[in-house]
């Protein structure tokens, strides 16, 4: 392991910083940000037309603020946002769970992001179904059915991750989410096995007896039994969903703390609360099995923080992701408030992704806070980090084939306006045809450089652009963008 110092790092940081000083910005990058719906009592008061135009205001400033991808959570309370006859409608689409709001609130925002050309991840939470006694379940929901798959703990009810039927329940719901809805991904965060409550004890003794004891487990080992319950279901998730749609990605967004130790062999140096031994979640067991697509550890902390040194943690997942592509989970309020030096933490944390070669994306925690413009980051976003464009990394190692070029680019000018159009890439495969489109300007004399963010001028989903420019010769360039994120050759027009 490559051994750091944190500490003359950052001072080398601080003595040359200027936002990405010395660097391009990058062509591919993901942004993403989560639309959490759980505890969201703002939907419920919205009809129909009032959440589409919600919806359509929501995607629109994200993707000002420079966001390519969603993820917003279909599933908080073992409920849909989605038709499902599975399980009941969300009561955060209407106040009531199992209420029909009439229309499809998840079709319309995937359609709407695509639209965009933003990327949308389904976020689920696998095991949990209930956060407080005052949230009332729908007289038809599975808990009725089958209490024998459940947990009460403290004011929760979650799914016993130690029963195979729960697992099956899970994989299903799984399964039909994705041959049914034309999402890019399905996404977990960090809820395993449950946050302890002081005081509360899990009480699986039931399901560990029948199912764990049999294969060899003890009281003493139970914590590994916790732990082969989740990595089994990470591990079907995987494979259900590429055998379902082979490129929709299945991602991890963990707890920020894998481990705890002070040597740095078996985790990091910190001393918080962690994802092996709180959560029973061994994600590097998942990484080192390749059964996720990308890694997006929740970093909530402060650099300098006491028990969680952001600094720290950025390092030791950047030498333990393995080959899955990492992301960095950021946590907006606590990043632009004024620390001791009344400066917001912004720009280290983007400088340190920026300087960290395995580090392709951030992902900003929630969208409510981006929105809203907390601390002016979006203004600080759009003017020093997300300046341009940035497609989606190429990733996904599942097709690596470029469709074909464009056809039949034309140009249209009239006064200052140039109209592109042109025809989608021969193909009928999936792999072959265009998800968007990247549209590139280059003055006359100047080189041909897809490489280079600065010359995007445009990534849409549409066959036509028109683009503002008093320029009298300028050269144009197309390519076609599959769902893998495959690029195609240009395809280039001009007015000399």
């Amino acid at each position: 392991m490559r051994k750091r110092n944190p500490l003359l790092l950052l001072l080398a940081l601080c003595l040359t910083f200027s936002p990405l000083v010395g660097q391009n910005h990058p062509k591919r990058e993901f942004r993403g940000t989560w639309i959490h719906t759980v505890g969201q009592d703002r939907y419920a008061g919205m009809n129909q037309d009032s959440m589409k135009r919600y919806f359509i205001t929501l995607l629109d400033s994200l993707r000002l603020a420079g966001v390519n991808t969603i993820i917003f959570q279909v599933r908080p309370e073992a409920d849909a946002w989605y038709a499902s006859s599975i399980e009941p409608w969300s009561r955060y689409i209407t106040g009531t769970q199992g209420k029909n709001p009439g229309w499809d609130p998840f079709d319309f925002l995937i359609r709407e992001g695509h639209k965009r050309a933003m990327e949308v991840h389904a976020w689920i939470n696998p095991y949990r179904v209930r956060t407080s006694p005052t949230k009332v379940l729908t007289p038809d929901h599975l808990y009725f059915k089958n209490r024998a798959l459940f947990v009460e703990y403290g004011e929760y009810i979650w799914f016993d991750p130690g029963i195979p039927a729960s697992r099956e329940h899970i994989l299903k719901v799984v399964k039909d989410l994705v041959s049914r809805y034309d999402i890019d991904a399905v996404h977990i965060d960090d809820y395993f096995y449950p946050y302890p409550i002081a005081g509360k004890t899990f009480d699986d003794s039931q399901s560990f007896k029948k199912y764990g004891i049999p294969k060899g487990y003890t009281e003493a080992t139970k914590a590994d039994w916790r732990r082969d319950n989740v990595s089994e279901l990470i591990k079907e998730l995987h494979a259900t969903v590429h055998a379902t749609k082979p490129w929709v990605e299945f991602g991890i967004s963990p707890f920020g703390i894998y481990r705890n130790d002070p040597k740095g062999i078996n985790g990091s140096k910190t001393k918080g609360f962690t994802n092996y031994d709180g959560l029973y979640a061994d994600i590097l067991l998942w990484v080192k099995k390749g059964w996720v697509d990308y890694l997006m550890p929740q970093l909530y902390w402060e650099i300098g923080h006491k028990s969680a040194d952001y600094l720290t943690l950025v390092h030791w997942w950047a030498e333990n992701h393995g080959n899955v592509p990492l992301y960095i989970g950021q946590d907006i309020v606590r990043t632009v408030k004024p620390d001791s030096s009344k400066k917001s933490q912004l720009w280290q944390k983007m400088q340190l992704a920026a300087n960290e070669p395995s580090i392709s994306g951030h992902c900003f925690w929630p969208a409510y806070e981006l929105v809203n413009n907390s601390g002016k980051i979006v203004d600080s976003l759009r003017l020093n980090y997300f300046k341009y464009p940035a497609l989606h990394p190429a990733d996904n190692p599942y097709d690596k084939t470029p469709p074909q070029p464009v056809r039949n680019l034309l140009l249209s000018v009239s006064g200052n306006d140039r109209t592109l159009t042109w025809n989608e890439p021969e193909g009928t495969s999936m792999g072959d045809k265009a998800a968007y489109y990247v549209v590139y300007a280059f003055k006359d004399g100047q080189p041909i450089n897809l490489e280079q963010a600065s010359n995007i001028v445009g990534i849409i989903t549409e066959k036509r652009m028109t683009i503002k420019s008093s320029a009298k010769k300028s050269i144009y360039v197309v390519t076609a963008v599959d769902r893998f994120h495959n690029e195609s050759k240009g395809t280039t027009v001009n007015t000399l």
